[in-house]
């Protein structure tokens, strides 16, 4: 129930570990680092991958599978990358009894088992592109915690592309991230800002990363989407040539994309409160909840609520009725709440009389009163569309009221403790690294929306906040998860 809940503003991270075990969305497992997914947190997780998977594949994208285990040699082959990964790393040394003549690591990620299969399915420009994505796990040997955000190991969906030109490669890198603020945006109703991130902060192995950041309540960034420019990084470790269409070998031009489990910690805290969970409709697998109030003649009141939600499920509106009576309706509703169900409808023996029912909003508590008639499944679905509208808004207008032009340190310093900043930087490793050092900001991104460009005029030349060396942009700093 809700007062398992610690406040937000008593101990936001405590509010989130109560949020997630409450709402029954996740539990800490016997294996270190690891957690369980419960059904109310996989259903989610479907909603997620149903969405995004069909938003791949209208982009021409098809789903494989490849290997769990990666030969240590593969890993060797691409140096930067496994400097990158390496203390994530968990490795396999024995397997049926015995040692192991070559280590296999636990894909942290798949782009050198991958390739060494591109290798051989590619030798022409005739083969090319290909577009595929893996619904898979991974494992990376976290030192701290935290369920969904990040966890020894989690689910995700790894994009892998390959191309005749660096051209089409780029294509695929901004129209993929695109896909990603699609998704954050119109389905998690989430607003995210898209850019490139530093060099420091960019993929290990890729020329340039591109990502989606969103703000979550504390004022903490979240990256919550990443697509990347592999250049022909892998393609030369893996010997990845392929005949041109002027009959020349050249190396062949990559990406990956992915995003993972993480998301479902972006939503909570995105849009969360108190009283539990709080999902945009478009993501609920459940979007309403009719409650029978059993007075009376009670089987009454339960085939008018079994009617209604007929209704409702044939006008595509997910709804069940909680017509059990260990509990009281008062604690169904805190219960319903606290799972987050988008929109509770209130049935009882005076409504059925009347004709009508109370129906309560998850997102404002408000309540109105709707008539039961062939009206009825229109009316909910204007109201879910209007509870996924104002979460959107309600997010949007939160990170624009918790963003900071700075313009000295010491207002840079203040800032960075409450939101996003956006400051003059002067290009370099190293003012990043004092940075970071002094204030535990690290530079998110350096947006390419142009609207949201010209909103902050992060193209406008100034003085680096922090070395006082001239900058020729600003970017978007924050603390974050």
């Amino acid at each position: 129930m809700a007062d398992k809940i610690t406040s937000r503003q008593e101990d936001y991270s405590q509010w989130y570990i109560d949020l997630v075990r409450s709402a029954k969305l996740a539990d800490y497992s016997d294996v270190r680092g690891c957690m369980v997914i419960r059904p109310n947190g996989y259903a989610i997780w479907e909603k997620m991958q149903a969405a995004l998977d069909g938003m791949f594949k209208a982009t021409g994208h098809v789903n494989a599978y490849f290997p769990l285990f990666i030969p240590e040699s593969f890993i060797a082959k691409e140096a930067e990358h496994i400097e990158g990964f390496a203390p994530e790393c968990a490795v396999v040394t024995h397997g049926g009894g015995e040692e192991l003549t070559e280590k296999l690591y636990v894909r942290p990620t798949s782009e050198t088992i991958i390739w060494s299969s591109y290798k051989k399915w590619i030798q022409s420009y005739r083969d090319l592109p290909i577009l595929i994505n893996q619904w898979a796990n991974v494992v990376r040997w976290e030192m701290r915690t935290r369920l969904f955000l990040r966890t020894t190991e989690f689910l995700w969906q790894e994009g892998h592309t390959a191309h005749a030109t660096p051209e089409e490669a780029q294509e695929e890198v901004i129209r993929m991230i695109n896909v990603y603020r699609t998704f954050a945006e119109e389905y998690m109703a989430m607003p995210v800002i898209v850019g490139k991130k530093s060099d420091s902060e960019k993929f290990a192995g890729a020329d340039a990363t591109y990502c989606i950041e969103a703000m979550m309540q504390d004022g903490k960034a979240l990256q919550a989407g990443t697509s990347h420019n592999l250049g022909q990084n892998f393609a030369k470790a893996f010997d990845c040539q392929f005949q041109t269409k002027d009959g020349v070998l050249d190396y062949v031009w990559a990406t990956s994309w992915g995003v993972s489990t993480r998301l479902i910690g972006a939503l909570i805290m995105a849009h969360s409160d108190d009283k539990g969970l709080v999902l945009p409709p478009k993501l609920a697998s459940r979007q309403v909840v009719i409650i029978p109030i059993l007075r009376g003649d009670k089987e009454e009141v339960r085939s008018h609520a079994r009617f209604i939600a007929k209704a409702l499920n044939r006008h595509g509106i997910a709804t069940f009725v909680d017509d059990s009576e260990n509990n009281s309706p008062g604690w169904k509703f805190a219960e319903y709440e606290l799972q987050g169900i988008p929109v509770r409808i209130e049935l009882g023996p005076r409504d059925i009389a009347e004709g009508k029912c109370i129906v309560a909003r998850r997102d404002t508590f408000e309540k109105t009163e709707l008539l039961l008639d062939g009206e009825l499944p229109v009316n909910i679905e204007e109201i879910l569309n209007d509870i996924q509208q104002n979460l959107y808004d309600r997010a949007l207008q939160f990170r624009q009221e918790s963003t900071v032009e700075a313009t000295t340190w010491e207002e840079f310093r203040a800032s960075v403790e409450k939101g996003f900043v956006i400051a003059h930087w002067d290009g370099t490793d190293e003012t990043e690294a004092l940075i970071k050092e002094e204030t535990k900001a690290t530079i998110r991104v350096m947006p390419v929306d142009e609207e949201y460009r010209k909103q902050y005029n992060m193209d406008e030349p100034g003085t680096c906040i922090r070395s006082g060396n001239p900058a020729t942009q600003k970017v978007v700093f924050a603390k974050a998860y």
